[in-house]
């Protein structure tokens, strides 16, 4: 195990990565957003606003997706609030779940300090909770917006992990209610972008942000009140990184894929992944 520990550090490109994903995110959505901390992300690293959904445009299965580095024909999971998979998993590991990006970590460093922080509850079925050492859903997110940026801040603070991710349910849940490109969906964007300087600022308390990767991206988006169609505006999803070791390169015209998120975090650590993974890593994004 030390051998598979110290190849992986030595071609690891940041020590931490946060991943922070607004569930109904459209990319649709981004030129008109009054994001500034999101917008700065993207001129200081590079991003995508054509990442893909896999389909249906849903979000466990595009969850399931960004974690597990392949779509529903192989991780078996195919539907909005699948907790199991519907199909069989081509593979399952030792925990009896298709192999996500945290048990890939796990595996290669043991001491590894991993966590999930979330809004919905459907987050835990697809992130294998036994790779974790710590995951939790916030409560009461509607009266209380606020509680899992704090939960992550104190987090971060604590624990310093080594790769956290942090899954908002908005702004899918203004979209289901108000509706996708409305005044409410834009507020809630703004409020969220706000969220995520808070969960920056917490990374540079905790003295991490000079080896801090930074990705934020969405499950799908939206249209009307609504979403798991075909169209562009539920399909299209942002892709933001940022941080040490990624190029100032802007906008990138690579074709990405939901899948193409668990190999690009398995590339930052320099970790080899399963056969069984289909997802290609953005390494044009690298320095």
């Amino acid at each position: 195990m030390s051998s598979v520990t110290s190849s992986s550090q030595a071609k690891e490109k940041a020590k931490h990565v946060i991943f922070i994903g607004l569930d109904g995110w459209g990319a649709y959505s981004v030129p008109k957003a009054d994001m500034p901390v999101v917008k700065q992300m993207m001129a200081d690293g590079c991003y995508t606003l054509k990442k893909r959904t896999a389909l249906p445009s849903s979000s466990a299965i595009n969850w399931a997706s960004m974690f597990m580095g392949a779509g529903p024909e192989l991780h078996g999971y195919t539907q909005w609030g699948s907790r199991t998979p519907e199909l069989p998993s081509r593979v399952v590991n030792e925990h009896g779940i298709f192999p996500t990006i945290f048990q890939l970590l796990r595996d290669a460093r043991p001491e590894a300090e991993i966590g999930c922080l979330y809004e919905w509850d459907g987050i835990k079925y697809l992130v294998d909770t036994l790779a974790l050492n710590h995951h939790a859903l916030s409560p009461d997110y509607t009266e209380k917006p606020e509680v899992l940026c704090r939960m992550a801040e104190s987090y971060i603070k604590e624990k310093k992990p080594t790769l956290l991710a942090v899954c908002f349910d908005n702004p899918d849940h203004v979209g289901h209610g108000a509706g996708h490109d409305t005044p409410a969906y834009y507020a809630k964007l703004k409020e969220l972008d706000t969220y995520i300087g808070r969960i920056v600022s917490a990374v540079e308390e905790a003295g991490m942000l000079k080896q801090t990767i930074f990705i934020i991206t969405s499950d799908h988006g939206g249209i009307n009140k609504g979403h798991g169609g075909i169209t562009m505006q539920e399909m299209e999803t942002p892709f933001i990184i940022s941080g040490k070791n990624i190029k100032s390169g802007g906008e990138f015209s690579e074709s990405m894929m939901q899948y193409d998120v668990a190999s690009t975090i398995a590339s930052i650590f320099g970790l080899k992944q399963p056969q069984v993974w289909i997802g290609r890593p953005m390494k044009q994004v690298f320095k």
